[in-house]
């Protein structure tokens, strides 16, 4: 018998025999917790309870994971450097298979993955965020390729995002964008955020969005930090779709929609905690149906903006 079987054995017959933990715990030196769990194992398992027991987890990491798994984490890793959280949304995306954060960090450890080398950060600019879904939405343009220009519309409270891609960036595109914003979004849209593109002051798109009861306000030029959240989520859509796609490939706008369904439905938002989805549903007691926004809406205190902001000042400030 093994020595601590014995030691542990005297305690158990001590306290069998005089039934006071008090005693037993100042005659041995050892804590009352002690004493419970090597009486209460013996009564169970007898001898064979007082031994230690393996600490060892009862799953082992490569039972968990096989070889094909770890070489999609490596894969992704080597090839895309990227960090766990983008690994884990990249594994639901291309191979529709989730793994933990905490397993995936292990799978890098057990393979001795060297750490993501972090550029040095500028100084941040702290925003905020609306608080009720379809509050502001903000809306931009990217060019993908010559000739390929991406739409963009993200929620500010939900980081719902529509997609569309384009020719060129034109009055009328915008038109067609908007109306896919207003169809796909699952709430009511209050009032739409956007730089001072030429494509979105056009005096027929003002118009539209009056028509629709949107409120339009653009930001001052040269500042891209005020529409900070449709610009992250270009430069996600750059890192994590685009990158991985052929943009000659006639399929590539069935491909986006795909990727506006995983981010929307499936993809963890790092700022948020949850998919957009989830995010509109937990608020959606809160949010306005689209008869509360009309009837607040005042036509009367919207003017028609102008692209060149020290005359587009003038005017609000008239007004």
């Amino acid at each position: 018998m093994e020595n601590k079987i014995q030691v542990r054995l005297k305690w158990v017959t001590l306290y069998e025999r005089v039934e006071d933990a008090g005693f037993v715990c100042r005659r041995c030196g050892i804590s009352r917790p002690t004493l419970r769990k090597w009486v209460r194992r013996y009564q169970q398992f007898g001898l064979d309870g007082l031994a230690d027991h393996s600490r060892r987890p009862k799953t082992s990491l490569k039972k968990k994971i096989d070889d094909e798994k770890t070489g999609w984490i490596l894969q992704l890793r080597t090839e895309k450097n990227i960090g766990a959280r983008r690994i884990q949304n990249e594994l639901k995306r291309q191979y529709r298979f989730s793994l933990s954060l905490s397993t995936i960090q292990k799978v890098l450890t057990a393979n001795q993955v060297k750490p993501l080398r972090k550029p040095a950060r500028k100084k941040r600019i702290h925003g905020y965020s609306k608080k009720t879904p379809g509050e502001r939405v903000q809306i931009d343009t990217c060019m993908i390729a010559p000739g390929l220009y991406q739409y963009i519309a993200i929620d500010d409270c939900t980081r719902y995002q529509v997609l569309e891609l384009y020719s060129r960036r034109t009055a009328q595109n915008t038109l067609d964008f908007l109306e896919k914003v207003l169809e796909e979004m699952p709430f009511p849209v209050q009032r739409i955020q956007t730089d001072r593109g030429r494509e979105f002051f056009a005096y027929k798109v003002q118009e539209w969005l009056m028509d629709h009861y949107i409120k339009f306000r653009p930001i001052r030029p040269r500042s891209p930090h005020l529409n900070g959240k449709v610009e992250r989520a270009q430069r996600t859509d750059l890192e994590e779709f685009y990158a991985n796609m052929n943009l000659q490939d006639p399929k590539l706008r069935d491909y986006l929609s795909e990727w506006q369904h995983f981010y929307n439905w499936d993809r963890i938002h790092g700022s948020i905690g949850m998919p957009p989805i989830d995010r509109y549903f937990a608020l959606q007691d809160d949010t306005p149906f689209w008869e509360d926004v009309i009837e607040k809406y005042d036509r009367s205190k919207e003017i028609f903006r102008e692209q060149h902001y020290l005359f587009d000042q003038r005017l609000v400030e008239l007004k």
